[in-house]
């Protein structure tokens, strides 16, 4: 038990220190494959559930709370990455409808 809580920690940390070093333009790309990653989990998840292979009603409810929760996360994840992607977008952004909109009364905005 000890080590199996020394391992969870050390893979915290290493995680941690890994994902810190990621540059900001490669983290859609990252996200995005984590997303099909946890898919590929519930996916098989799913199919041990159908199929029978876990037995008894403790492995069946661990399993059943797993797949609930990864599915939480590929969906959150999609959400996120739709809305990183959508930053990127032309259209009306962020001082887009000034440039658009001309000089004012006051001058040409700097």
């Amino acid at each position: 038990m000890v080590t199996n809580l020394s391992i969870l920690v050390l893979a915290g940390f290493v995680g941690y220190a890994v994902i810190s070093k990621v540059p900001n333009t490669l983290h859609t790309p990252l996200m995005s494959g984590t997303n099909a990653i946890h898919g590929i989990v519930v996916l098989g998840g799913i199919i041990i559930l159908v199929q029978g292979a876990a037995p008894g009603f403790l492995n069946k409810l661990l399993l059943v709370i797993a797949v609930v929760f990864g599915t939480i996360n590929v969906v959150g994840g999609f959400l996120v990455t739709d809305r990183m992607l959508e930053m990127f977008k032309g259209g009306r952004g962020r001082g887009q409808a000034d440039v658009e909109a001309g000089p004012s009364e006051d001058g040409p905005k700097a």
